[in-house]
Formats: C-alpha cells, sequence, structure tokens
C-alpha cells in the first residue's frame, strides 16, 4: 500500500483486469449487505447503493487520471535529468528534481518554472506503464499535512477490516459448532435467537466459546504479522473459487426456496434508523480504489479502461442487489444473520450436510488467507508513517513493536464485541469515505494543477477522467464530508435515546 514505484508485471487483456477488479470489489462485505438490505428497507436500499455506485465509480475514474498524471511527472522528471546531464556535466546543483519531486508536489511546482517541453501535447506521456501506489502519489502531489492525512486514514481502515476479520472467523466458527451440538443441531438459520451466555458445549457458553477461536485464531495466525507474507496465485485461484462458488449456492438456493413458495421475507421499503449501517456496508462493498494501480497498471490497452470500470461496476450493481433481494425475500427480517452464509448451515434451507458446512464456515477459509496479507500491510504502512529519509529503526522496534502495534488493536476490538454489521459499517462509514471519497478527489485535484504547471494549461491527460468539471470534484468532497457529519450525529442520537 505504502510501496513505491514497482514493475508492472506480467501483461494482462482488459477483460482478465475486468474480473480482477470484479473479484477485488466483490468479497466479504457483500455477506453483511442482506442483512443491512432488511434493516434499511429495499427501496431506500436500492437507491443508495446505486448511487454510492455511482460514486464510487466517478473516484474510481479520478485515481485512474491521477495514475497516468504521476506517470507523465515521473517521465517528464527523467527526460529533464536526461538533458540536464548532456548539457551540464560538471553542474553543482544541491537538489534533485528527484528528491523534490517524491517529498512536496506544490513546493517543487511553484518554485520550478514550466518548461516549454516540444513532447507535452503528446499522450504518450501520461501512458499508464508504470505501477504508482496511492502512498507514491500522496507524496507526490500533496504536502506532508496531506501525506500524513493519508497514511492515517488507510491505517485506520486496515485496522477495521482486521477487526472485522478476527471477529468473523470465530462468529462463524462459534455459530457453526455451537448449533452442531445437542438439541440445536441444524438450528443456526431457524431465526431462534441465542444469547452470549446461553450454554455451547456443557459449561461453555456461546461468547466463551467465541473467545476461544479468536484466541486460537490470534495464536494461528499472528504471527505472520512479524514476517513478511505474500499471497500465492495458486492462493487467489483458490480462494476466488470458493468465493463464487459459495455466492452462487446462497443466490440459488434463495430462488428455489422463493419459487416454491417458501418465502417468508416481508421487507419493508424504508427504514430511516437503518440507514448508517448500510451506508457503511455499501462503501464498505465498492471498496476498490487503495488497489487501483495494481489492477490498472498492468492491463495491456488501456484506451477503453473508464468504460470497462463502468461496465464492471454495473455488474457489480446487478450482482449485489440479485444477492440482497434475494435473501430479504426468502427470509424474514429476525433471521437474517450478520454474516449470511450462516442462514444456510439449517437443515430445512438445505439437507445437503457438505453444502450446510462448506457455506458456514466459508468465512473461515477466505478471511484466514487475506488477514495475514492486511495485517502486513497495515504494519509497512506504520513503518513508511513514521520513516525519515536515511534513518533506521532499531531491531525491536521493527520486528516488535510495529508488528504488535498492529495486530493488539484489532484483537481486542474483536474481543469486546462481535457485531459484524456495526464493525462493518463503522468502518465503511468513516475511513472508507475517506479512502473512498475524500482522497481520490484531492488526488485529482492537486494532479491536475501540479500537471498544469510543470506542462502548461494546453496539456490533455489522455486517462482525464469523464467527471472532468471541477463541480464533480466539489461535488464529491462536499458529499464526503457531509457523510462524516451525517454518520457521527446518527450514531449521537441513537446513543442518546438508549
Amino acid at each position: 500500500m505504502a510501496g513505491g514505484i514497482t514493475d508492472t508485471g506480467e501483461l494482462y487483456s482488459p477483460y482478465v483486469g475486468l474480473v480482477y477488479m470484479f473479484n477485488l470489489i466483490v468479497g466479504t462485505g457483500a455477506l453483511t449487505m442482506p442483512k443491512a438490505f432488511a434493516t434499511a428497507g429495499w427501496l431506500v436500499s436500492l437507491v443508495l447503493l446505486m448511487f454510492l455506485g455511482f460514486m464510487s465509480y466517478m473516484t474510481t475514474t479520478f485515481v485512474v487520471e491521477a495514475m497516468a498524471a504521476a506517470n507523465a511527472q515521473l517521465r517528464w522528471k527523467r527526460m529533464e535529468k536526461r538533458k540536464e546531464d548532456d548539457e551540464d556535466e560538471d553542474s553543482s546543483s544541491g537538489v534533485s528534481d528527484s528528491d523534490v519531486l517524491l517529498q512536496d508536489g506544490y513546493e517543487r511546482a511553484e518554485t520550478r518554472p514550466i518548461l516549454s517541453v516540444q513532447r507535452r501535447g503528446s499522450p504518450n506521456i501520461f501512458e499508464i506503464t508504470e505501477r504508482v501506489e496511492m502512498g507514491q502519489m500522496a507524496s507526490m502531489f500533496f504536502n506532508k499535512v496531506g501525506v500524513n492525512l493519508f497514511y492515517f486514514c488507510i491505517i485506520i481502515y486496515l485496522y477495521g477490516d482486521l477487526a472485522i476479520y478476527a471477529a468473523a472467523v470465530p462468529v462463524s466458527l462459534m455459530q457453526v459448532t455451537c448449533s452442531a451440538t445437542g438439541n440445536h443441531s441444524c438450528s443456526v438459520g431457524d431465526g431462534t435467537k441465542y444469547n452470549d451466555t446461553d450454554k455451547c458445549w456443557g459449561p461453555i457458553r456461546r461468547i466463551d466459546a467465541y473467545r476461544l477461536y479468536l484466541a486460537a485464531f490470534t495464536l494461528l495466525l499472528g504471527p505472520f504479522t512479524f514476517f513478511n507474507v505474500q499471497k500465492t496465485k495458486y492462493l487467489q485461484i483458490m480462494t476466488s473459487l470458493m468465493r463464487w462458488i459459495a455466492f452462487i449456492l446462497m443466490i440459488i438456493l434463495a430462488l428455489i426456496r422463493i419459487s416454491r413458495g417458501q418465502a417468508e421475507g416481508h421487507p419493508s421499503m424504508a427504514q430511516l434508523s437503518g440507514i448508517r449501517n448500510l451506508f457503511g456496508v455499501c462503501v464498505y462493498s465498492f471498496m476498490c480504489q487503495h488497489s487501483l494501480p495494481s489492477l490498472i497498471t498492468p492491463i495491456s490497452k488501456k484506451k477503453h479502461v473508464n468504460k470497462l470500470v463502468l461496465l464492471d461496476y454495473i455488474l457489480i450493481l446487478a450482482f449485489y442487489s440479485l444477492l440482497s433481494f434475494t435473501a430479504i425475500y426468502c427470509f424474514r427480517n429476525d433471521t437474517l444473520m450478520d454474516m449470511y452464509t450462516l442462514n444456510f448451515t439449517n437443515c430445512e434451507i438445505i439437507n445437503v450436510a457438505f453444502i450446510r458446512y462448506f457455506l458456514g464456515l466459508f468465512p473461515v477459509f477466505t478471511i484466514s488467507t487475506n488477514f495475514p496479507i492486511i495485517a502486513v500491510t497495515l504494519r509497512n504502512n506504520w513503518k513508511t508513517l513514521f520513516h525519515r529519509e536515511g534513518g533506521t529503526y532499531p531491531w525491536v522496534v521493527d520486528r516488535i513493536v510495529f508488528p504488535a502495534i498492529t495486530l493488539i488493536p484489532p484483537v481486542l476490538v474483536a474481543f469486546c464485541t462481535h457485531d459484524l454489521e456495526s464493525l462493518v459499517g463503522i468502518t465503511g462509514a468513516y475511513a472508507g469515505n475517506g479512502i473512498q471519497y475524500l482522497i481520490p478527489a484531492f488526488l485529482v485535484y492537486c494532479s491536475r494543477k501540479d500537471t498544469q504547471l510543470v506542462f502548461g494549461s494546453g496539456t490533455v491527460n489522455k486517462h482525464l477522467s469523464p467527471f472532468r468539471h471541477t463541480f464533480w470534484i466539489v461535488f464529491v468532497l462536499i458529499w464526503g464530508f457531509s457523510c462524516f457529519v451525517f454518520v457521527t450525529a446518527n450514531i449521537v442520537l441513537s446513543e442518546s435515546k438508549l
């Protein structure tokens, strides 16, 4: 997340890139969407889902434009460096363009003269051939305050991610194993309401089982935070395959139940009290902006990249709608669970034991493979945030302190609560709001200003967003800040009623 310029890697076709983006966006967050739909009402949910999908698409095009501007800056920097070396080999300039470019974009742009580059009208200078991560773009286009705010936002988001993952696995294990014993066999999704103090196995309560599973999860996967770990190609293929089998199974099973006249759901049109969580869930479920450099850069032909991204969003919107509508009409609102897969562990829904356990334990397999990668990403962001040029960390700080501050907070949050809907809602509504709306809007604004100062006002970015008018940037910023106020006010009012 915080890395610099890296190799593009093996190229793939635009349609393969479309599939990769689809797989990235449609993740675990989608499993909490049916419950959020049920609590907010189907009409409100559909309208908000479509609007937030549109907003996410807009900011995705902002990030693509900023990536192209960053590539142009890097090319221009190398061209000027070669030009200076050729013309004045004996120059004793104290500061290079390279140093200033990566330290403070505005300071560089304002103090260096605008050069008349003959090739500045060429669209090739804006070709996206080098992977520039969001942290690197923040360093290029933001001042130091902006860079620190960026890392603060991404770190909070990753903490929320880890807390959700740390809670989701023990919840799934608790629900499946506690309901598979005694008189509760096959009763996870039958509408029975369990308290945390209810018995699980003998004297062990459900909350005790949850915390035992959380401890085991932490002990098994926590140590990976102290080392480097990379997701392999085959692990990606396996988890993607399992995810799609699970999603398709749930949609088919719900449709079969509805077609047989066994549907129990009677969703309301609107319940304003559920909008806060729905907003957070939708933002979380459309999140891809932080990974766009890794997805877009290897695409071989980027001429119609914005149209392909739009197609992806339309498909994802249709998929989310299908999953959520089949869920809210198949199950009663009070029986829909935070983790939708658990609704299919009831014998009345599916009498094949293997499918019940596969869906019930599905989050365990997929989340367990993602947790170490997210943890290492968060740890590296902490290191980058406090890194000073030329400095190194003591061994204890590097190998113990940073991994510890990465692992302990999300585990403590998961120990205190396993309310997945609220965890996803709060993570998406706050940190997700910043990453999906505010940061892309500021990135594209600053990159446009920087490009005009360096290349001149006549230069046109070949990957310019379709939303090129400044109105759209202002609209996104107003929307993003309004969401902060709305969500905070909603939380305060909800707590005051209690």
